[in-house]
């Protein structure tokens, strides 16, 4: 009996010392197919910061905004420097002053008055702002234009504007128009640029090449055709004369 049960053990024990040899190893297959993607992970934790990039470039400016409010008025300032003192007003000594310009209102009428007095005596009048032209057609030498116009109280014509120089020529006749002007005749005496009381002349009409230089001594002035002023030796030609007030 006890020689079958250690048979048995033995019997027993055999089998599972050879099943525990390694075996041989087998032939390597090819791989399999690629799994399906597993499910996502976790999400991680925020990484630092980047680097400040570069300013990108502006944008195009928005329309204007509505018009504010008006604000509140702002403080006065500081009153400024005292200015100085200005030139002393008239003096009111029982209407003085009042009677002052009344009597030069009177003076200036009574010098129109005179001037008009002056001029109804004359065939052809012309009037320009102030002054008058007054002629009676007659012609003579430059030395009777000047004697005549100073008996009568007044000058021989001289335009001191365009405007009159322009009236003085339709003031002479259509057949020869030139006339007499209130220029200083002696060179020596302003070179033609005064006039017989040697006043410097304030406007001019000079023709080409006028006054001539080539006159040395005594030179008579006159109003062309043309419109233009001209100086001529001979003072003897009979010429318009016209006079002004």
């Amino acid at each position: 009996m006890r020689l079958c049960f250690v048979f048995c053990v033995f019997c027993l024990m055999v089998p599972m010392s050879h099943s525990q040899l390694p075996g041989l190893h087998g032939e390597r297959e090819l791989p399999g197919p690629p799994g399906a993607p597993g499910s996502p992970g976790i999400l991680g934790r925020p990484g630092p910061a980047g680097e400040h990039g570069f300013p990108g470039i502006s944008g195009l400016p928005g329309p204007p905004g509505p018009r504010g409010a008006t604000g509140l008025p702002g403080s006065r300032g500081i009153p400024g420097e005292r200015g100085p003192a200005g030139p002393p007003g008239p003096v009111v000594v029982c209407g003085r002053d009042l009677l002052g310009s009344v009597r030069q209102d009177l003076e200036r009428q009574m010098k129109i008055t005179a001037k008009l007095d002056l001029a109804i005596g004359f065939d052809f009048v012309r009037k320009v702002d102030q002054k008058y032209f007054v002629s009676n057609k007659e012609r003579g030498s430059f030395l009777k234009a000047v004697e005549f116009c100073t008996q009568q109280g007044l000058e021989l014509a001289l335009p001191q504007s365009e405007e009159e120089n322009l009236m003085l020529l339709q003031l002479i006749g259509e057949a020869d128009k030139r006339a007499w002007i209130n220029i200083n005749s002696r060179k020596g005496e302003g070179n033609f640029q005064s006039d017989m009381k040697n006043r410097p002349l304030t406007f001019t009409k000079w023709g080409e090449r006028q006054p001539d230089q080539t006159i040395k001594d005594t030179g008579c002035s006159m109003l062309t055709e043309d419109g233009t002023w001209r100086v001529i030796q001979d003072c003897s030609l009979d010429t318009y004369i016209i006079c002004q007030l």
